[in-house]
């Protein structure tokens, strides 16, 4: 008797140095085989195995099958690489060449001057307001005769066919437009801003042809140009009219 207490008391301590749920992360097979096998040495040929071991053994086994650690849960996401976005147009301008920035922003004082002096003088100038709209009137025509000039070199990508001559003559006839009501100045100021607008869209969607510098010195000229034609157009109702409405115009 105590002879089976000794072998149980060592069979004992040795099932408790085989971590059976944490063991079950391991190689399958390799714990349950070792168990087994402990169990087979360990206990007497001549005391029967008890039937609660042997279902211990198989209730084991079966969760060890269906066992699975979290980690296998995890699936591997596949990191989906975005395309780069393209830079916008307007970053393009500091690559512009430098006489034709310099240029540009001299063209534009024509287009500032007269709000910024009825502002100053708190006074709406309808001589200077006409001179603005004859400037943008004329910066349309200007626009069209780029078109053309762009177009008629060999090897130009923008090819001499009817879609781009036919574009470029849009603008000159907003403009000639703009001149014809002038006697009604804030519908030819309307005119030009609607030419502006349309000559723009055409030049970056319909034919994108032009390089990313002269595109980024377009939008940069017609935003500014749109919002002198609305300070303009402002004034005219905040600040009292000043001066005759046209040059060479009896007041």
């Amino acid at each position: 008797m105590l002879h089976f207490i000794q072998k149980f008391s060592q069979v004992s301590s040795k099932m408790l140095k085989y971590p059976f749920l944490m063991g079950l992360r391991t190689s399958r097979g390799t714990d349950i085989l070792s168990l087994k096998t402990s169990f087979h040495q360990n206990f007497s040929p001549l005391f029967p195995r008890p039937r609660l071991i042997s279902s211990f053994l198989v209730c084991v086994s079966k969760t060890q099958c269906y066992h699975t650690s979290p980690c296998n849960f995890k699936k591997k996401q596949k990191q989906t690489v975005l395309p780069a976005r393209p830079p916008s147009t307007i970053t393009y301008l500091p690559e512009s060449p430098k006489p034709a920035l310099y240029i540009t922003l001299a063209g534009l004082i024509p287009f500032i001057a007269p709000p910024l002096v009825m502002l100053m003088t708190k006074t709406y100038i309808p001589v200077l307001a006409f001179t603005q709209m004859a400037y943008g009137a004329s910066f349309l025509s200007f626009l069209g005769g780029v078109r053309w000039g762009f177009a008629l070199p060999e090897g130009s990508p923008a090819k001499p066919d009817f879609l781009n001559l036919a574009n470029s003559m849009g603008p000159v006839v907003f403009s000639w437009f703009a001149l014809l009501i002038s006697e009604r100045l804030s519908e030819a100021i309307v005119t030009v801003i609607i030419g502006l607008g349309l000559a723009l869209h055409i030049e970056l969607f319909l034919l994108p042809h032009y390089p990313s510098w002269f595109k980024a010195l377009r939008i940069a000229v017609t935003l500014l140009a749109f919002f002198s034609f609305v300070i303009t157009l402002v004034l005219k109702d905040i600040y009292p009219e000043k001066g005759r409405k046209r040059p060479g115009q009896i007041a």
